[in-house]
């Protein structure tokens, strides 16, 4: 029998990111049987507004023991980069709405454990089917793969076609080519002397040159429908009975169910209560 090739997944965060972690792992477990080698960079961080705290050795350690129940060559790897963000800190934006975590993703580059193909997920967003294909895909001269922002494809441009801005919280990521293109390096300096709204974002769209452009069932971040793999919980706006924005993450089980009257993950919900409690 072939012995299936490994899947890497990628997230970054810190510890409060931990429902999240787990929710976004118990996903991929149900919709894949291949091995799953997953990655968090995290670091131990303090900007002007807080103090953000690692991932907890305790809290990768269970993620650790979820992931292998499924499968023993399942594993989940915390990486603290605390030092190489500090290293190379991104000055101008280390102190923006968004927390400094969001940047984490641009120092994959620098860390030898991050091997040459990874699936970049940010720990909003679960998995609805099996993604596979999506993974195995070709990537040859392709620095990423992505899905175009719900809303900023209509405000952001880089290239001449209409719609060219990616989303970045599903990425695939080739990060051999990344490497050789010093795309990541690009973003970085970006971020460090230039304030952005969204640092990791703005940057990757700036400098990418060969990203290629998915489904947007592959990141969709305006509700489920029949074919989403990948649910991305992301803010949306409502024009009714004002113009206001919704935010509900998939860890807040009471909002799912009661606003967006989502039971599709209930499943995951009842073994993820029984992991937290």
């Amino acid at each position: 029998m072939k012995e299936m090739i490994n899947i890497n997944i990628l997230y970054c965060g810190d510890d409060k990111m931990f429902r999240g972690f787990l929710i976004s792992l118990l996903s991929l477990l149900k919709h894949s049987d291949r091995p799953l080698y997953v990655y968090i960079l995290t670091a131990r961080l303090r900007n002007k507004k807080k103090q953000f705290m690692a991932l907890t050795d305790a809290h990768a350690v269970v993620l650790n023991q979820v992931a292998q129940k499924n499968n023993s060559k399942n594993f989940v790897r915390k990486i603290d980069i605390t030092k190489l963000y500090k290293k190379h800190l991104p000055k101008a934006n280390h102190n923006t709405m968004f927390t400094p975590y969001s940047m984490l993703r641009l120092y994959v580059d620098l860390i030898p454990e991050i091997p040459d193909r990874i699936l970049y997920l940010d720990a909003d967003i679960v998995c609805r089917r099996n993604f596979d294909n999506f993974y195995d895909q070709d990537l040859t001269d392709t620095e990423f793969v992505g899905v175009l922002d719900h809303y900023g494809k209509w405000f952001f441009h880089h290239r001449l076609q209409k719609f060219d801005y990616i989303n970045s919280g599903m990425l695939l990521l080739n990060v051999k080519i990344i490497k050789q293109t010093g795309l990541m390096e690009k973003c970085r300096r970006l971020c460090d002397h230039r304030p952005m709204i969204m640092p990791d974002q703005s940057s990757l769209n700036r400098y990418a040159k060969t990203k290629r452009y998915a489904d947007r069932k592959y990141n969709e971040q305006h509700g489920v429908y029949p074919n989403t793999v990948f649910h991305h919980f992301s803010t949306n706006w409502k024009l009714f009975p004002v113009v206001h924005t919704v935010t509900v993450k998939p860890w807040e089980i009471d909002k799912v169910h009661s606003n967006l009257h989502l039971h599709d993950y209930d499943d995951i919900y009842s073994e993820y209560l029984k992991l937290i409690h």
